[in-house]
């Protein structure tokens, strides 16, 4: 059925069937460390390497990201479900980095050891739209997985959400 008028439901019902990839979105600075599980991150451009981050503005860490002025897209692997599910949860930001083994690279924002792989980032303009900011980053570092490729780790899958639940996507088989 089409309808002139797109109620918001309707809206993330549709966004719903989007399979999207699972990253754990992390900062650090003067304002604190913080971090949130997000779906909503893309590139933008290789020249300069530029990721786009939508974070909602009413989370209880989005002032924390906009003082810090930099932020990590940790992209997670199957295994890291249950550290999506910390940061996505009510728990501390302290109760949150317990989840998982953190480091740091250019920017001091926490960078987790086992990504699949991770973008240090520094933010670089924030447009408000309706609920949300996005947040245009220029990429500073990147650490890839060091499991990468190693069809015997068993850790090149991705972790997706799609239709409101977690999903693994990725080649765990030789071709």
């Amino acid at each position: 059925m089409i309808k002139d008028r797109i109620e918001a439901t309707d809206f993330r019902d549709a966004m719903a069937l989007l399979p999207t990839a699972v990253s754990v979105i992390t900062t650090n600075g003067l304002s604190g460390t913080h971090g949130f599980t997000a779906s909503a991150v893309c590139s933008v451009t290789d020249s300069p390497p530029t990721l786009l981050v939508c974070m909602n503005q009413s989370a209880r860490s989005h002032g924390h990201f906009v003082d810090n002025k930099v932020l990590s897209v940790n992209v997670l692997g199957a295994q890291h479900e249950p550290i999506s599910n910390a940061f996505a949860s009510k728990l501390s930001s302290d109760e949150r980095f317990e989840q998982g083994s953190w480091t740091k690279l250019v920017t001091g924002a926490p960078i987790l050891e086992d990504a699949l792989v991770s973008f240090d980032c520094e933010i670089e303009h924030i447009q408000e739209v309706g609920t949300h900011s996005v947040l245009m980053c220029r990429v500073v570092a990147i650490k890839p997985s060091e499991s990468q490729g190693s069809i015997d780790s068993g850790l090149d899958e991705s972790l997706v959400y799609f239709n409101r639940a977690y999903h693994y996507v990725g080649q765990v088989e030789p071709i």
